[in-house]
């Protein structure tokens, strides 16, 4: 049989054998099914497996074998680097896979691997239950977890890759394992922040923390106060308790309700003070922050599900991120991340954020293969534009927010937050120690790297 042929007859019993569906190229319906969140990523794959259970993602894995295709995972579709599609790949797209079951007297969950944070934190709101997650409700919840996952709750119960309990995975050569601290121990070692890199995670078991309330104090400034709040937001974070975490910030006033009319379209800085507790103890931990002059005030307890969908990121724009890790903040890094923050673009729904470690991150680093456990602080220009004309512009001011905060870097990276900057970059984020026994890993589960569409690992 002809090559031509074969795929013709393997793509067709693929489409029989299917719970869900299968998109070609030629398909009414493929370019929606090939659009992800940044739209910068426009990639064309040979075919889009749309699965609704493990056996389908088992049977499209093999197809993709059988017709030695590459293979790209999609679970939220949210990576920057748009992880979830790959040219001429077999895309395995899990986002009809998203279901969640909560076991509240074990303090446990397990989401299938298309999960978004919305259907976990959503899931577990009504048992006072949650688990840190990604700062958007629209982050998919396996890609986040297996990147290390940094967010609101992570000073107080650790980086999501802490709290895994295992793994449902489907390899590069269609079976099955499970990875758990007893079984295939060293594959779930890699798992806390080796990504995709291993196979297809097809379900997560995760631990789960009581959080009877969560409270939020935002300020939002003239950019003429820049200094004093991010020095302030600092003050207030070394001197405070785990459960306060958050970020100072430069943003565009955004046309939301909470924006006086005048601010929609201006650069302003301000801060976010997040807190694992009720709103009596976050109003404390915020008379600084609140002393400074602002235009806008929020102070309010709130649901954990309520403030994971706060800052969304809109869909459609094209995306540019970068992050890197800190010593610490002091005077003259404050200095320089206000400059930087005054030569952000605007208006655009752009971002340039510093946000504080410590806590748990640091205190849980255990034996995890990732770089950053250390670090004090981090910092992430989060570019997003409309226009391609504006591309270089964009691009442009996150490299130099990177190089201005250069004399402060860990050399340290967070992986979830980049797109592809390199092998070096990689190594920066996992550890150069720790990149010789993940290549172990990888030799044992993906020898032909099958699963490459992400930041990548190589077998050794």
């Amino acid at each position: 049989m002809d090559p031509h042929s074969k795929a013709a007859t393997a793509l067709t019993e693929l489409r029989e054998d299917l719970t869900g569906e299968v998109f070609a190229p030629d398909d009414p319906g493929y370019d929606e099914a090939r659009t992800v969140f940044n739209a910068m990523v426009d990639r064309r794959p040979a075919v889009i497996a749309q699965c609704e259970t493990t056996d389908d993602v088992v049977r499209a894995v093999r197809f993709a074998r059988d017709l030695d295709l590459r293979i790209a995972v999609r679970g939220g579709g949210h990576s920057v680097a748009g992880s979830g599609l790959g040219d001429g790949a077999l895309v395995v797209d899990m986002r009809r896979m998203h279901g969640v079951t909560v076991h509240p007297a074990a303090r446990a969950a397990r989401l299938e691997g298309g999960a978004t944070m919305s259907h976990l934190d959503r899931a577990c709101e009504p048992y006072g239950l949650a688990t840190p997650g990604g700062r958007a409700s629209t982050t998919g919840v396996g890609g986040f977890v297996l990147g290390g996952g940094d967010g609101w709750l992570s000073r107080a119960f650790g980086l999501a890759s802490d709290n895994l309990l295992g793994v449902e995975l489907v390899t590069a050569d269609g079976r099955r394992v499970e990875a758990t601290a007893e079984e295939n121990p060293e594959l779930f070692w890699a798992l806390h922040g080796g990504g995709g890199n291993f196979g297809i995670a097809t379900a997560l078991t995760l631990r789960l923390h009581e959080l009877p309330a969560m409270s939020i104090a935002m300020t939002l400034c003239l950019p003429e106060y820049g200094p004093q709040v991010t020095a302030t937001y600092r003050e207030v974070i070394e001197s405070g308790p785990d459960e306060a975490a958050g970020g100072a910030i430069y943003l565009t006033g955004p046309p939301e309700e909470f924006i006086p009319e005048h601010l929609v379209g201006r650069r302003l800085c301000g801060a976010l003070l997040t807190y694992a507790g009720p709103e009596e103890g976050l109003r404390k931990l915020a008379e600084p922050l609140l002393a400074i002059p602002h235009e806008v005030e929020i102070v309010t307890q709130l649901p954990y599900a309520e403030l994971q969908c706060m800052l969304d990121d809109p869909p459609g724009m094209r995306n540019y991120w970068s992050a890197e890790y800190l010593t610490g903040v002091p005077d003259a890094f404050v200095d320089a991340f206000c400059a930087l923050g005054e030569s952000m673009p605007v208006p655009a729904p752009t971002q340039h954020v510093v946000w504080p470690q410590g806590g748990a991150i640091a205190a849980g680093a255990g034996d995890w293969p990732l770089a950053h456990r250390d670090a004090a602080w981090a910092v992430h220009p989060f570019a997003l534009w409309e226009d391609p004309a504006e591309d270089e512009r964009f691009r442009s001011w996150v490299k130099d927010v990177r190089a201005g905060v250069a004399p402060w870097s860990t050399g340290a990276t967070y992986l979830n937050f980049i797109g592809d900057e390199g092998a070096d970059r990689v190594a920066a984020g996992l550890g150069a120690e720790n990149m010789r026994r993940l290549a172990a890993v990888k030799r044992e589960y993906d020898p032909d790297n099958v699963f490459r569409f992400n930041h990548n690992i190589r077998p050794a």
